[in-house]
């Protein structure tokens, strides 16, 4: 006699993936969470008898949720005050690390649209068949194609020329922090990129630039400015690359922060710095992170 499966062994086996999928589609830690929470409300509402393939039904479930929360996502972003940044995942974070995206391509993937991006991160991220996409998206399996093609060529624009290997980037990263805290513009100057750009994710809760600095004359000023104004007001709590890319867990005037530098061919080009309180929260406390 077949033995009824165990619905909360099969759901816990799968919510690590589920986690990153949910993030992948939302670029949200907590949302991603609420959004496991919901599949295993209805997982445990579903007749597991009828399930012929567990994984693959629930990241059905969780990719139609993600569809459904990037409405209102989509919304909350066209009132969000300031420059605006994905969730930043600092390593070590197994569960939501494993597929390698970078900082870098998570904000590519805001220009896709919700079909284009989860036709991408299921095919391209997470090996799903494409037959399987099409069942989820109710698309037949040409136009999922299209949408995987089409968001491929979108996101292939912000793949780094330059892979930056841990040494390197470590090392940047520290000159970058030696060079503010000590306001010494010209070490700065020595490593940062002529388009380098700057963006402060503050979401109206804390001091943030609201606009991108764009360029090495005012990437300069501004760092300087700031030097003049706060001193060396900036303590590191942990060295770590975060979203695949080398930078830090900081206070600056004792708010918490993530430091997320691009690197391409031994110069900085972007500067990623997330302040929003809310953006942080499962920072806090993490194993071997922010206590």
């Amino acid at each position: 006699m077949r033995q009824l499966p165990d619905a909360t062994e099969i759901f816990e086996t799968q919510r690590p993936r589920l986690l990153r999928l949910a993030y992948r589609m939302l670029s949200s830690v907590s949302e991603a969470q609420d959004v496991v929470q919901d599949a295993w409300l209805r997982w445990q509402r579903t007749d597991l008898w009828a399930v012929q393939n567990a994984s693959a039904f629930l990241s059905r479930i969780v990719t139609r949720l993600c569809l459904d929360a990037m409405k209102s996502a989509r919304v909350r972003r066209e009132t969000y005050i300031g420059s605006w940044l994905p969730d930043p995942l600092p390593e070590p974070d197994d569960d939501l690390r494993a597929d390698n995206l970078t900082l870098t391509l998570m904000l590519a993937l805001e220009r896709l649209s919700p079909l284009e991006r989860a036709a991408f991160l299921l095919h391209d991220v997470f090996d799903t068949p494409m037959a399987e996409i099409a069942a989820t998206l109710d698309r037949d399996v040409a136009a999922v194609r299209q949408l995987a093609s089409r968001a491929r060529r979108n996101v292939q624009l912000d793949r780094p020329r330059y892979s930056v290997d841990r040494e390197e980037g470590d090392r940047i990263a520290k000159a970058f922090f030696d060079a503010t805290s000590t306001g010494n513009i010209a070490a700065l100057q020595a490593i940062l990129g002529e388009a380098v750009k700057v963006v402060s994710d503050g979401g109206g809760k804390v001091h943030a630039f609201p606009n991108a600095i764009v360029g090495i004359e005012k990437s300069l000023r501004l760092y300087a400015g700031l030097f003049r104004k706060y001193g060396s007001s900036e303590i590191i709590v942990q060295r770590v690359w975060i979203d695949g890319l080398p930078g830090y867990v900081s206070r600056y005037n004792g708010i918490l922060q993530t430091t997320a530098f691009e690197i391409d061919d031994g110069r900085i080009t972007a500067i990623y710095k997330t302040r929003n309180p809310d953006k942080l929260l499962h920072i806090v406390g993490a194993p071997g992170l922010v206590q």
